[in-house]
């Protein structure tokens, strides 16, 4: 009999297995895809009322042209190496301190993966109810989630693939729908609206949920971007691929926001509904569950490599069915919608700082260690940083949940977070380690 493996991809961390399948259309395709999605749409939501609508959208603009710039350095880290984002952090954290990282990483991807796998069956629910009757959610999200876990059991090849398509289906609908809302609504009405206290969202907070929203992506990105062809692809690509869906899904969420509050209409966070409002219901559900779907597939890939990099002797189909597994489970949760915000600020306070440190790490202190040695977790490459990067990561953590959570600050959390946080341990990397023998072996490593 058969391998199961046999039948799936074989994706692996090793930079040897980097397929460099990814030419300028389908990086952009793939973070343009993954980004058209609801939840930024509903982060979007959000913003409006409690901001102006033009508010809203400079903030949106503002703040993806920010949060997209980490965004794609690790990408290009990716690019380079040909070594996925967990496996990079090793040489900044150390085995343990990247095995640390990776649960992190891993436990939120999940829980990105549940709301993502929620939001797919609540479209689907809706489309066979409106064209059937029947009605189903807790079987409708185990099946969407089942067909997420049989693509990511195909490897990148298949993901990119498929994000083609979304990104296509995605672009599609927005026309669509700005169509619509422009023939059945007085769009000018938005530039008037007072402003309205609903979801306690100020200026800070709107710009660290923005941004938020870009760092979210940024553990994921070099699993993507080492299949780029050349780094200039892997910059371009993915940061006008960011940018364009940000805005367009970000600005989509802020007009049907205002819009449905304007025309006495309830907000809900099932998109479907809200769009059967404005009469195009049926199609935005089945175009926005294919868009769902295949960033639950990105999500639930990286989350799989995030579980290969703490377990490396772990065969690809394994994490990537218990993972699928787990995330039906959680799907099913009450309320789970209801902490879509809390969310996002969590991950911004778990990853701005995490990220921080690798991207000063790698280009500002040791990129010369970044070679295939760091796969080997039996001993710490390069710099001894390791405790310096973790104190500086815990700080930067510290700072960002007491700001976003407690007293957020009038200019935003995040952009202080990350500059504090990378300028920390650059110092600390510069003032207290001095050349040894390590480094002089890293150094002789030839860069990927």
């Amino acid at each position: 009999m058969s391998k199961p493996s046999s039948f799936f991809g074989q994706d692996t961390l090793s930079p040897n297995e980097a397929g460099h399948s990814l030419g300028s259309i389908g990086t952009f395709a793939l973070w343009f895809g993954a980004n058209i999605v609801v939840t930024t749409i509903l982060t979007g939501m959000l913003l409006v009322p409690d901001l102006r609508f033009t508010t809203a959208i400079t903030t949106v603009l503002i703040g993806s042209l920010i949060g997209a710039i980490p965004l794609l350095l690790v990408g290009l880290m990716g690019q380079r190496t040909g070594l996925p984002s967990m496996a990079l952090t090793r040489r900044a954290y150390g085995p343990l301190g990247s095995q640390l990282i990776s649960l992190v990483n891993m436990g939120v991807l999940i829980a990105w993966s549940c709301i993502q796998a929620l939001l797919a069956g609540m479209s689907l629910n809706y489309a066979i109810e409106a064209t059937t009757g029947y009605s189903n959610l807790p079987l409708f999200v185990i099946l969407c989630e089942t067909v997420v876990v049989l693509i990511v059991l195909r490897g990148h090849l298949g993901i990119e693939l498929v994000e083609r398509w979304a990104a296509l289906a995605m672009a599609g609908l927005t026309v669509v729908v700005l169509y619509q809302l422009n023939q059945h609504y007085d769009v000018s009405t938005l530039f008037e609206m007072p402003v309205e206290s609903r979801n306690g969202i100020t200026l800070g907070i709107a710009f660290d949920i923005v941004i938020a929203t870009a760092f979210s992506w940024m553990s994921s990105a070099a699993d993507y971007n080492r299949n780029c062809k050349t780094s200039k692809i892997a910059v371009w690509g993915t940061y006008f691929g960011y940018i364009m869906a940000a805005i367009v899904a970000m600005g989509l969420g802020a007009t049907i926001s205002g819009l449905s509050i304007l025309n006495g209409m309830e907000q809900t966070y099932d998109p479907t509904r809200l769009l059967a409002d404005f009469g195009f219901g049926l199609p935005a559900a089945l175009v926005i569950f294919f868009s769902v779907m295949t960033t639950n597939v990105m999500a639930v890939y990286s989350a799989t490599l995030s579980c290969m990099n703490i377990a490396p002797n772990m065969s690809f189909w394994k994490p990537a069915l218990i993972i699928g597994l787990v995330t039906i489970f959680g799907a099913l949760i009450p309320g789970i919608l209801d902490q879509f915000q809390n969310f996002l600020l969590i991950v911004g306070a778990l990853f701005i700082p995490a990220f921080s440190v690798m991207i000063v790490d790698y280009y500002l202190v040791g990129q010369e260690g970044y070679t295939a040695k760091l796969l080997d977790s039996t001993k710490q490459l390069g710099r001894p940083t390791a405790k310096i990067a973790i104190a500086a990561y815990l700080i930067g953590a510290a700072l960002a949940a007491y700001w976003t959570l407690i007293a957020p600050p009038s200019f935003g959390a995040s952009l202080p977070v990350f500059i504090i946080t990378g300028g920390l341990y650059w110092l600390g990397a510069t003032l207290f380690t001095r050349p040894n023998s390590a480094v002089t072996s890293a150094q002789k490593e030839p860069s990927l």
